[in-house]
């Protein structure tokens, strides 16, 4: 039991420690978005004069240096939120299992492990984990629901891709 609380408490901790890191992404995105919006103000004032063109050239190639890594923040918002989410779902299964068993009036109740295979299947968002978790529980070895999972995975990308 206090091996499973100690899990917790560490998967805690590293959400904790990374919402620091997107913090510190959150604010380079913001500091980005102002570099452009200055980048874009100053090529406006300069377009009217010729012998400015080299200069223009910098600064839309600055511009657009500095959008391609205001995508690559962005992607790693998206990368960032879906391990939280990922995280909270392992806390919460370990926190549930960890109650279970810590209950010696639960753990030899069948209908008590039914329930929470069902608590733990209904906080599952994205179809990745409903299927890595439909598999172990058909009897799939761990390698086998990663390569389930990871395969759906792979589709959501292509359809996610496919919507824009």
């Amino acid at each position: 039991m206090r091996m499973l609380n100690l899990a917790v408490a560490q998967i805690d901790m590293a959400m904790r420690e990374g919402e620091e890191s997107i913090q510190t992404l959150s604010d380079s995105f913001t500091s980005m978005i102002a570099s452009v919006s200055t980048i874009a103000q100053t090529a406006g004032q300069l377009q009217c004069r010729d012998e400015n063109a080299g200069v223009i050239a910098i600064i839309e190639q600055e511009g657009a240096d500095v959008s391609a890594k205001m995508q690559a923040s962005i992607m790693a918002f998206q990368f960032y939120d879906k391990l939280s989410q990922r995280l909270s779902h392992v806390n919460h299964a370990l926190e549930a299992l960890g109650e279970l068993v810590g209950d010696q009036g639960r753990l030899y109740n069948p209908s008590e492990w039914t329930s929470l295979q069902g608590k733990i299947r209904a906080r599952y968002s994205m179809r990745e984990e409903q299927e890595m978790f439909d598999a172990l529980l058909e009897g799939a070895t761990i390698e086998q629901a990663l390569q389930i999972g990871i395969k759906a995975m792979h589709e959501a990308e292509d359809a996610d891709i496919e919507l824009f």
